[in-house]
């Protein structure tokens, strides 16, 4: 799935960051000028000695608790462009040089994904070893707290694919796909990753999973990848992928020589994902009871304006299920939502409190970010962890 496609319709109305001054204009910099050693950057921006010590983003605190950001890019005019946190930022030239440039002020504890827009296409950003896929990168500002089980995977490389694989046809509106696995630690409960394909190929869920079981901060697991068609059909609270999953997909693991324990599931989904988790939950609960939900779309449903998805009924079709009085008793869900997202925010809360009602054991968490993967990532690895302990 792109990544754009995680994001919820009202991100078209993001609003622009804070711009701090510039450096110089479009003319030339006065000679010698450092420009940037307030970021630790004591060289002339666009000299050999500056690239060679280039590194980015860079940032330096703000009186307001916030963060002033430099992003570096060697090239061209282009725009920096955060996942669902801002508008792009244009860059600007450093005099004459080939160093052009943006400065950005963050809010404090922000992690965000993002890339360099320009003439010749998109790019991760080449002098920050943090990748998404081979076309963004992951900024944090300094007060973020680390996700230490995420190895660093640059712009230019490659992630590892798990051997197991699965091609599964399930027939009817689903269309066919390759669902991959990855027993960690020796396998054990099933970890049914919605949208696998972005944990296989932007963000290296297997390998954070395998460093996370190893220190012990999560037991040993079988991760399952599935991947989306067509998220709005599958994800949309409908029954057709659960019937799928419980009746051929599951059986289809068993018989595989894979460790895992496939009388033990967590669903983890983020966006629609999460939606779709937290209804199979509901509409199949001898399938699922354990939950890992990151920014469910809980705005979803049949009265939502199109031209404002996330105005209509706080909660949407998952807090109208909800309300109906599932007992929930036998769930563990832990739901999280990025602090940087307002939005989403009341239809969250609303869903969060009415599963808790309904007899939900539940854990409540806000992610460092907005609708974004780079957050969803760190509380992923914790959810699972804490959705299996019970």
């Amino acid at each position: 799935m792109p990544q754009d496609a995680a994001r919820p319709p009202a991100a078209a109305g993001l609003p622009a960051p804070a711009v701090p001054p510039p450096g110089p204009p479009g003319g030339p910099a006065p000679a010698g000028a450092a420009g940037f050693a307030a970021f630790g950057l004591p060289e002339a921006p666009g000299t050999a000695a500056f690239w060679a010590q280039a590194r980015s983003p860079v940032s330096v605190p703000v009186g307001d608790g916030g963060w002033d950001t430099l992003f570096l890019w060697r090239g061209g005019p282009g725009s920096v462009v955060f996942e669902s946190w801002s508008e792009p930022v244009p860059l600007r030239r450093w005099g004459g040089t080939d160093c052009w440039y943006a400065r950005v002020r963050m809010p404090g504890r922000l992690r965000v994904t993002y890339r360099f827009d320009t003439e010749e296409g998109a790019y991760g950003d080449p002098l920050n070893p943090v990748g998404v896929g081979g076309e963004q990168s992951v900024a944090a500002t300094p007060d973020t707290p680390p996700q230490p089980d995420w190895p660093l995977f640059g712009p230019g490389d490659v992630l590892p694919l798990p051997a197991a694989r699965i091609r599964w046809a399930p027939g009817g509106p689903l269309g066919p796909r390759t669902v991959r696995l990855h027993p960690v630690g020796g396998g054990g409960p099933l970890v049914l990753l919605l949208d696998g394909d972005d944990w296989l190929h932007l963000h290296p869920a297997a390998a954070a999973f395998d460093h996370a079981v190893a220190r012990g901060a999560v037991p040993p697991v079988t991760l399952v990848f599935l991947p989306a068609r067509d998220r709005e059909a599958e994800f949309g609270c409908r029954p057709e992928l659960w019937e799928a999953v419980r009746d051929d997909l599951l059986p289809r693991v068993a018989d595989l020589e894979v460790p895992a324990d496939t009388g033990r599931l967590v669903v983890a989904g983020q966006s629609l994902g999460g939606l779709s988790a937290l209804y199979a939950a509901l509409r199949f609960p001898g399938l699922v009871t354990r939950l890992a939900c990151q920014s469910g779309s809980f705005w979803w449903g049949g009265e939502v304006d199109p031209a404002d998805p996330l105005g209509g009924p706080v909660g949407g079709d998952a807090a109208a299920l909800l309300r109906r009085g599932p007992d929930l008793s036998g769930l563990r869900a832990a739901f999280d939502v990025g602090r940087h997202e307002a939005a989403m925010l009341p239809h969250c809360e609303a869903v969060e409190e009415l599963a808790r009602r309904a007899g939900a054991t539940v854990r409540v968490g806000r992610a460092d970010s907005g609708h974004d993967r780079a957050g969803w990532r760190g509380a992923l690895l914790r959810d699972v962890a804490w959705a299996l302990g019970g």
